[in-house]
């Protein structure tokens, strides 16, 4: 047989082979700073009210890592369940926890007042801040950090629907993570504890 009739298919495999190679390996190792080509967008401005009154933005949460949750306090069991984790989880890290802030976001602020919000949060660790504000505000921040929610009627009044997700943020503002209140405890304070580490 002759060998330049074996060469050429065998060129064009090896030719085939390699760029198979590179592009996997520009897909799997990009090379430049990977954050801001894979950043998630999620979170951003918003302009809120605290549960002591008083005005809150995005600002007010850069310079450490924080943990943002969306719920109400009429919510019947994942949102206290979800507070109290978290203020167990605070009191796990110790010393830790100092460097971490947590704010929980109504999806019900027709009913979810500041002072309400202040009453309802005095049950769980006080450095989770309360955060509520007119019904487009309140959209807006959802908007921001991808959230569902929605009223439900019942045969007395209204409950609510919404994201059960807790986002882990970095000190810069952007996305860190996410936990939820199905995850084991273990689970959940390693990520909070790499949080901090990272944050």
């Amino acid at each position: 047989m002759n060998p330049r009739r074996l060469l050429v298919p065998f060129l064009v495999f090896t030719t085939g082979l390699l760029v198979l190679v590179v592009t996997a390996g520009l897909l799997l190792f990009p090379s430049g700073p990977q954050q801001s080509a894979g950043k998630v967008p999620i979170g951003g401005p918003f302009r809120l009210t605290s549960h002591e009154g008083k005005p809150f933005t995005e600002e007010n949460l850069k310079g450490k890592p924080f943990v943002v949750f969306f719920g109400f306090t009429h919510c019947p069991e994942v949102c206290p369940t979800t507070l109290y984790d978290l203020s167990q989880d605070f009191a796990a890290l110790g010393k830790d926890a100092d460097r971490l802030q947590a704010v929980f976001v109504t999806v019900d602020p027709a009913r979810d007042t500041a002072e309400l919000m202040k009453t309802y949060l005095a049950s769980f660790d006080p450095r989770i801040v309360g955060l509520t504000g007119t019904e487009e505000e309140i959209a807006a921040a959802a908007r921001t950090y991808k959230i569902y929610y929605r009223k439900v009627p019942t045969e007395q009044d209204y409950t609510m629907d919404h994201s059960a997700t807790l986002f882990l943020m970095d000190s810069k503002g952007e996305f860190y993570g996410t936990s939820n209140f199905q995850e084991p405890e273990e689970t959940r304070r390693a990520k909070l504890r790499q949080l901090v580490k990272n944050g």
